[in-house]
């Protein structure tokens, strides 16, 4: 570590003097920590019949499997940047590192699905502290132009994670076994974790206070209870009270650690002041909103193309390659632009693109093959890949450089909350009305009282194993039924993620404004307001 401050060590807020030898190092190793994780939103899901298969889980056990990791992260993102900004953003960020590691070490070798859930959840827990961290670091080094520059590059490479997901997972889970998916993170953990450790720069804020343990527990507790409500709100049913109890016990500690950040003041870990940024506000609406919706849609896509149109984990990652192409090339073009055109307009616009994508799903019809679903994922791709540059450089830019990690750390968390939610509220939307339509369909009557339960077992993804366990004369009128029943449902929940969407471009358009940056997220740039 060195001797000399950094600029955040220092307090400052205009560039600095000289240029870090190692940013660009650090650019790399923040990007592969973060491929890794954005992977492993999206790798495990083309694995799971394989899962279900070698670990004799039922459905309940495999939603585990997502919620345990999406649980853990949203609960402790806050929490990784605050200590961050505190204890030092490389120390966290190493440490954050050996856990993430470790955690993928224990599923891929777990010898059961409570084994592998746990892991997972701990496993989340080092993918938070990352998350929360990394966009700190490219703040920390780079400024104006180049800064722009590194967000770009950075959101180019989440977005390649995305959708490349299914194709790495298809290819893994194909190749050498469902196991590899969470192996794979080992090697280039411990590569990136060395060099982390010899390229990185220390930094952290001059003026912390002690941890606000108070404020850590609270907020994560909060998070959780929420995440965990709408995780598990269709299969407790959202009325009942154990999802109510777990609602209200959420609201409940909000307003507690709001009292507790007041209290507190400036030694609190959230600054409570940025609810008064007006661009604050809109880049979080914008990024819950754009990320509960985008999101929801590729997982309900990546199960049509297996489910429906019957494609291997590998040819399904094939042909979503038209989405990872578009949405790596946007991004990369949208990096460089974040120094020169307004962040709303590019902001309201991505998320417009993505919009426009999701209700061009509605082309797909229950004969169609999987071209249908080309414009969608061009129209989408397009809109994701130009979001997440901005998204990255105002969830900083938006704070001092001293609390560059409690700012990236509020941001990761509307990011990674939108996409919990809208996962679990958007799929438990497709699972009733895919549920009703097969139910109420001719051969979900001739099913009599098994008809609820095939429409759910349609909505899981089997429908052909049901059309293959009813009596022959029934075979070909159920699968056509499912395939209808898992279509209507397709396409009317993504409609309902393009509305979503749409409002997220509207917060984007109305909200942010250049003015509201701080002062060290515009040096060197020229951006319109």
């Amino acid at each position: 570590m060195s001797i000399t401050p950094t600029v955040a060590e220092a307090g400052a807020t205009a560039p600095p003097a000289a240029k870090s030898a190692g940013r660009w190092w650090t650019l790399g190793i923040v990007s592969i920590a973060t491929f890794m994780l954005m992977l492993d939103l999206t790798v495990v899901n083309v694995a799971l019949p394989d899962l279900r298969t070698a670990l004799h889980a039922d459905f309940a056990d495999l939603q585990w499997v997502l919620d345990a990791y999406a649980l853990t992260l949203a609960a402790f993102l806050l929490t990784g940047g605050s200590l961050a900004d505190r204890l030092g953003r490389k120390r966290v960020y190493g440490i954050g590192f050996v856990i993430f590691t470790a955690a993928s070490l224990a599923c891929g070798a777990a010898p059961g699905i409570l084994s592998l859930n746990l892991a997972r959840g701990v496993q989340g827990v080092g993918a938070a502290v990352l998350f929360a961290v990394g966009p700190a670091l490219i703040g920390q080094e780079f400024r104006g132009k180049d800064r722009a520059l590194a967000f770009g590059v950075f959101g180019g490479v989440s977005g390649l994670a995305i959708a490349f997901g299914p194709l790495i997972g298809g290819a893994l889970t194909d190749g050498i076994g469902w196991r590899w998916i969470f192996l794979v993170n080992v090697p280039i953990g411990l590569v990136a974790m060395v060099l982390g450790t010899l390229r990185i720069s220390e930094s952290r804020d001059p003026a912390a206070h002690r941890v606000d343990w108070g404020g850590l527990l609270v907020f994560s507790a909060a998070l959780g209870l929420l995440v965990l409500g709408f995780l598990r709100g269709e299969a407790l049913g959202w009325t009942s009270a154990a999802v109510l109890a777990m609602f209200a016990g959420a609201v409940l500690l909000l307003v507690l650690f709001t009292l507790i950040e007041r209290r507190l003041g400036a030694a609190a870990m959230l600054d409570l002041g940025l609810f008064r940024n007006r661009t604050f506000n809109g880049i979080s609406v914008a990024t819950l909103l754009g990320n509960a919706a985008g999101m929801s849609a590729i997982f309900l896509e990546v199960s049509y193309m297996q489910n429906v149109l019957g494609y291997s984990p590998l040819a399904t990652g094939l042909r979503f390659l038209p989405l990872t192409l578009m949405l790596f090339v946007a991004a990369a073009v949208t990096g460089g632009l974040t120094a020169t055109v307004s962040p709303r307009l590019l902001v309201g616009t991505a998320i417009t693109l993505m919009s426009a994508g999701l209700f061009l799903v509605t082309l797909v019809e229950p004969g169609s093959g999987w071209t249908a679903l080309l414009p969608a994922m061009l129209l989408t791709g397009l809109g994701m890949g130009m979001f997440n540059p901005p998204r990255s450089a105002l969830a900083i830019g938006v704070a001092e450089p001293a609390k560059a990690g409690m700012a990236a750390g509020i941001g990761e968390t509307f990011q990674q909350v939108g996409i919990a939610i809208g996962i679990a509220g958007f799929g438990a939307l497709f699972q009733h009305r895919v549920t009703d339509a097969f139910a109420h369909s001719a051969a979900g009557a001739a099913l009599g009282p098994g008809a609820v339960a095939g429409g759910q077992a349609v909505a899981a993804g089997a429908g052909r194993e049901l059309a293959g366990s009813v009596p022959p004369p029934l075979r070909t009128a159920v699968e056509a039924a499912a395939r209808e029943a898992f279509v209507h449902g397709l396409t009317e929940v993504l409609v309902g993620c393009g509305a979503v969407a749409a409002a997220g471009a509207l917060a984007g358009f109305l909200f942010i404004r250049t003015r509201d940056l701080h002062e060290s997220a515009l040096a060197g740039a020229e951006l319109g307001h």
